[in-house]
């Protein structure tokens, strides 16, 4: 018993540390953010992939497009590149383009495309 005793004032110590009044949650009826969630501009998801194709360029090359949906934008890898490029539409009729100087015109329905790659100059490729 005698040794059991400092566990029983231990234990004693931490329930009395304890507050004995009950705890009170009310919920809030207001939203902190309401206002600027009303006036917020409407979230446009990106472009799901309606097409993937893979193209054998006239170089001997191979290219993979994931045409997006509204042909307004397509990811492009070349050979076993797994990092793609994206590019998008810069000008109604003009194709798709990158930052970095690639071109490409042409659409997922058709057969062939024309692309233009940094340091090389335009070339067709076939699905």
């Amino acid at each position: 018993m005698i040794r059991n005793f400092p566990l029983l004032v231990l234990g004693a110590a931490a329930l009395a540390a304890c507050n004995p009044k009950p705890e009170t949650l009310t919920a809030r009826d207001d939203d902190p953010m309401a206002e600027e969630l009303a006036n917020a501009a409407p979230v446009e998801l990106p472009p799901a992939i309606a097409a993937s194709k893979t193209y054998r360029c006239k170089d001997n090359s191979l290219v993979t497009i994931d045409w997006m949906q509204g042909g307004k934008a397509a990811n492009l890898r070349v050979g076993k590149s797994t990092t793609p490029t994206a590019l998008a539409a810069a000008a109604e009729g003009e194709g798709l383009s990158a930052a970095d100087g690639t071109k490409l015109s042409g659409s997922a329905t058709a057969g062939s495309v024309s692309l233009t790659l940094p340091g090389k100059g335009a070339q067709s490729c076939k699905a």
